[in-house]
């Protein structure tokens, strides 16, 4: 593979159809050499960070002093440098000198697509910037953005500052309410103390964004505050201590660990007592950074299995002869495509509801649209990324296994997308919730069937009425459902939200067949067919039929 970007012509249709034209033709030469860069030199160091360079902590120097510092190998520092020089996080805060205006998520997250066919574990301290840069942007004070904001958005401008955001604490985990991490005021700053327990980006990151409570704060979410603390200041001072490394399935690029405050300097970022609001902004982004560290990873796997089966013989015959391989990429490749195209709305839609310009315009009923397709999407795309892995180890059968290919640190590396930014149980019961109290069941009845009454093709026809069966089956469920016990709807919340993920990228798919091209159109079909009619004994199966029209 020599360019992940021009290897995924569905992507650069998706920006020619969301950039204004000036922007696209910026964007399509920049991701053509970004797209070579992670398809060689950032792969290439990946699999060294993997296997032999991981971060390690040293935690004296050599006169026996604590320093709590991380190891990071020189290829990752130079994958670092030259993503944040893309403008990854800071061209969606700042202009780029090219267009003379800032960019947008679409584009930020196409970088962030491209870089994760090679590297999910580097794209989590990525993530963690970005949403270090939207807590700054859009909460800090003038003076905190005027100090820090700038490194934090450097693009080989000033010195970088790379994020993180530490919530997760023993006794809580998901439960952020339980977190007991304390803050007192001092001066002009405050003191913070106690322990963060799954602390990424740890050690390599310039600041550090901390939830945590004043004193006399009420109890529970409602009594934290939010703190940026200076990193290097805080870990030279003594302030802060590493007192380990986190030893990790997969994503062995980020360090993560176990991190211990002792009165560290911080500085309070908007109200007290709103961190977790802030915070909870912030995760949205986060998840969606997930999805598309998802979508990447279910791409590499689809390319490595194509590759593969194009190349691997078998009883006299290329894998690619044999209906039940065709069958596997046509299926994953319509799936993927589908799936991108439904999370790059979602990203659409993100620029108007998180862009400090125009998230105050945004409805009520864009932003809840947001969280729900933010909530499925993310559960979708995490469960995809380890089915994707997983085949493409099969496809490669006992080869598949083996660390000499990528394979192995595909799976490793999906699996952690089902727990970062909320497991399946906390996404279902944020469904739950968002039905329950905000009445977005009906938000998204109402969307989904309007964007099927628009569609004007006949050809679609049978598909409308099959997804307007599955949307009618879904209000009746869900109005039994409303009478039922809440550990009644707690134990389906999950199923209401893969249904609610299958019908959204389900109209994406018809759309799609009604409004685009042959190949296109094709997609939409396999991707139909396979959702909705997998069990039909068809003459000659569609998934078979287009498969040398869909896998190129």
């Amino acid at each position: 593979m020599t360019n992940f970007y021009r290897q995924d012509p569905n992507l650069k249709e998706l920006l020619e159809n969301m950039l204004p034209e000036d922007f696209f033709q910026y964007a399509n030469q920049q991701l053509d050499q970004f797209g070579a860069l992670c398809a060689g030199p950032i792969d290439e160091r990946a699999v060294h960070t993997d296997r032999e360079g991981q971060p390690r902590l040293i935690r004296y120097d050599k006169m026996g002093n604590e320093v709590s510092r991380v190891w990071l190998n020189e290829g990752y520092k130079q994958t670092i440098s030259e993503t944040y020089n893309t403008g990854i996080v800071g061209y969606i805060h700042k202009d780029i000198p090219e267009l003379g205006r800032k960019g947008n998520y679409v584009y930020s997250f196409a970088q962030a697509y491209l870089l994760s066919h090679a590297e999910a574990g580097f794209y989590c301290p990525v993530t963690l910037s970005k949403a270090t840069a939207y807590l700054l942007d859009h909460y800090a004070s003038e003076e905190l953005k005027a100090t820090f904001l700038p490194h934090v958005l450097a693009t080989g401008d000033v010195e970088l500052y790379e994020g993180a955001t530490f919530l997760t604490e023993r006794q809580g985990g998901s439960d952020v309410g339980a977190n007991e991490v304390k803050a007192e005021k001092f001066g002009n700053s405050y003191r913070i103390s106690g322990e963060k327990y799954f602390a990424s980006n740890a050690g390599a990151c310039g600041v550090a964004m901390v939830l945590a409570r004043l004193e006399g704060a009420p109890s529970g979410t409602k009594g934290l505050s939010l703190f940026l603390v200076p990193w290097e200041e805080n870990r030279a001072n003594g302030g802060l201590r590493i007192r380990r490394l986190k030893d990790k399935l997969g994503v062995r690029a980020v360090p993560s660990a176990e991190v211990e405050f002792d009165n560290a300097k911080g500085f309070l970022v908007g109200e007290e007592n709103q961190g977790f609001y802030y915070m909870i902004e912030a995760l949205n982004l986060s998840r969606v950074s997930n999805a598309i560290a998802s979508l990447g990873i279910m791409r590499r796997a689809y390319l490595e299995a194509k590759n593969y089966a194009n190349q691997r013989e078998a009883f006299g015959k290329k894998l690619t002869e044999y209906p039940m391989v065709q069958a596997t990429l046509s299926h994953l490749v319509a799936k993927q495509e589908v799936e991108m195209n439904a999370m790059f709305e979602v990203i659409q839609l993100m620029d108007r509801v998180m862009g400090r310009e125009t998230k105050h315009e945004a409805s009520e009923k864009e932003q809840l649209l947001f969280r729900l397709y933010v909530a499925i999407m993310k559960k979708e795309t995490a469960e995809q990324a380890i089915h994707f892995a997983h085949e493409a180890i099969e496809m490669h059968g006992g080869n598949g296994y083996i660390e000499d290919f990528v394979t192995p640190r595909l799976l490793r590396d999906a699996q952690v997308l089902t727990v970062w930014e909320g497991t399946a149980n906390i996404l279902g019961l944020e469904v739950l919730r968002l039905i329950g109290k905000y009445h977005v069941g009906e938000l998204f009845v109402e969307e989904m069937t309007s964007r099927l009454k628009n569609v004007r093709d006949q050809k679609v026809d049978t598909w409308v009425d099959r997804v307007r069966q599955e949307i009618d089956y879904l209000v009746q469920f869900l109005a039994n459902l409303n009478e039922k016990s809440s550990r009644l709807q707690t134990y389906h919340c999950k199923q209401i939200a893969e249904k609610m993920a299958a019908i959204f990228e389900s109209v994406v798919a018809i759309e799609m067949m009604a409004e685009g091209k042959n190949r296109k159109q094709a997609i939409a079909a396999v991707y139909l067919q396979g959702l909705w009619e997998k069990d039909s004994l068809e003459e000659e199966p569609i998934v078979l039929e287009k498969f040398h029209e869909l896998v190129i």
